[in-house]
């Protein structure tokens, strides 16, 4: 219970980082959506560029972030040693890609389809490289259990990023300084500054990390590289292909959308401001998994470490669930989150939902073969699913526009969601509560329907008052079943008998 109460605390810590910060980063999507109008094209192509990023992220990083926590936990092993060595393989990397696009600048922005326009790919490529980096960093951060650095760090990072966009975006134009000749005579808005302000916050990033990056002077183990690497490369394919699962369709939609380039943008655009909404899901797994990661790898030698897991499992499928609920419940505000010219979109967000709490379930059953040292499975889960998304998406573009999107990922994580159930089952048994959750997501359904008949059948606001009723009927049922109120922290003395 020790073990469990200290997740919840690392979960708490970097969940509200990851939440105040993504709140925070949320107030973009209002401002770049109202000051880049749908139908200009500029926020589809802000989705396209960052979910390049995404998945060049993973394989610059080449699943060494959780190799790290693998081979830094294992006994005999150097800790420092594993972090230097890991440090410097990331780097080196990282460096090498970053010349490579500069170098080869113009073919790849030809290829991607911003010829005219290469000033997107480099600066991508440097804020690629150097995001890589930092990663290993913020690593080492979970390692040493120093959640309020790293969120500081993160909030940090955001908080600079909300502030030059605001000044570009908004200041500047408003009292017509045009700083630094940034701007036309006419103060019209470049694209190409929301790039470069993400490359000043992650060079910024970077020099905060300092002391972290001093790590380095642990030297380098050609014993522990080799080792890591042999661990590591389906890692690489494991990451990969589940990012693919959530960034593949932005990259592939402008090649198979049947209209214009530029009405490729602009539905693409509607589709990536909505999804923000459904993004709370995207928070609450990150910050499952920074706290998760740390806490498995320590309970191995646990005898009871397999009835955590599945209490685990149960808690996180509760806690997604309600926020699920309450993302449903409150659309009639959360909307205003996208300008009013986005919102055809907003249909997307309870499938983009679903599909992100499957990623959950599957990121906690993925420890199976992590733990077992066979992660080779994990690439066969993960590659699995991104062929059901790519050929979703492929056979659907053309008809469905976006939406093909949204469902290619619900299938896509839903298969590898199965599949890694099964198979784990029979390598590495858990016994799950599968009762219990099954009672947890037929009652879930019941209210999402509820919700949905409300909002078609009443005015806004009786439609938020029966909405917030059907959420207190959801959480006297948890309260009832897994939280009595007298368990909880503080209040809970005023519960007892």
């Amino acid at each position: 219970m020790g073990n469990l109460k200290s997740l919840a605390k690392d979960t708490a810590i970097y969940g509200l980082s990851s939440i105040a910060g993504r709140f925070v980063n949320y107030l973009l999507v209002p401002i770049q959506t109202f000051k880049f109008a749908a139908e200009g094209g500029q926020y589809g192509i802000i989705t396209n560029i960052y979910s390049y990023i995404a998945i060049l992220l993973i394989i610059l990083t080449y699943g060494m972030e959780t190799t790290f926590f693998r081979f830094a936990n294992k006994p005999g092993m150097d800790a420092q040693k594993v972090y230097s060595t890991t440090l410097r393989m990331v780097g080196f990397v990282a460096l090498v890609f970053a010349v490579s696009v500069l170098i080869f600048l113009h073919p790849i922005s030809t290829v991607m389809g911003y010829g005219d326009h290469p000033e997107f790919v480099g600066t991508m490529g440097v804020c690629i490289a150097v995001d890589a980096w930092t990663a290993i960093m913020f690593d080492y951060l979970r390692y040493k259990h120093r959640p309020i650095k790293f969120a500081m760090f993160k909030i940090i990072n955001i908080g600079l990023n909300i502030v030059l966009n605001v000044l570009y975006l908004i200041v500047l134009p408003a009292l017509k300084i045009n700083l630094f000749g940034i701007y036309d005579s006419e103060f019209h808005l470049n694209v190409a500054f929301v790039f470069y302000i993400n490359l000043i916050c992650s060079l910024a990033t970077l020099l905060m990390l300092w002391k972290e990056m001093s790590g380095i002077r642990f030297g380098f183990s050609k014993d522990i590289c080799k080792k890591m690497l042999g661990y590591t490369w389906p890692m690489l394919i494991l990451g990969l292909a589940g990012q693919l699962n959530q960034s593949a369709s932005p990259i592939l939609f402008p090649y198979f959308f049947s209209g214009t380039s530029h009405e490729g943008n602009i539905q693409l655009g509607i589709y990536g401001s909505c999804i923000k909404i459904a993004m709370i899901m995207v928070l609450i797994t990150q910050a499952f998994r920074y706290a998760y990661e740390p806490f498995v790898f320590n309970k191995t030698k646990d005898k009871n470490n397999k009835e955590a897991y599945a209490k685990v499992m149960k808690y996180y499928l509760i806690f997604t669930f309600l926020a699920f609920l309450l993302v449903m419940a409150y659309m009639d505000i959360l909307r205003f989150v996208v300008a009013p010219d986005y919102w055809e979109g907003l249909k997307v967000v309870p499938i983009v939902m679903g599909a992100e709490i499957m990623f959950g379930v599957y990121f906690n059953l993925s420890f199976w073969y992590k733990l077992t040292d066979k992660t080779i499975w994990g690439a066969y889960f993960s590659g699995l699913g991104c062929v059901v998304l790519v050929l979703t998406d492929v056979l659907l573009i053309p008809r469905f526009s976006y939406m093909a999107c949204a469902w290619a990922g619900f299938a896509a994580y839903g298969v590898s969601m199965l599949t890694s159930y099964f198979v784990g089952q029979r390598y590495y048994p858990i016994k799950y509560p599968l009762k219990e959750i099954g009672i947890y997501l037929l009652l879930t359904l019941i209210l999402f329907v509820g919700i949905i008949v409300s909002n078609t059948v009443f005015s806004v606001w009786a439609s938020l008052l029966v909405n917030t009723l059907l959420i207190f009927i959801f959480l006297a049922y948890v309260v009832k079943k897994d939280f009595p109120l007298e368990t909880l922290p503080i209040i809970g003395k005023y519960f007892g008998k």
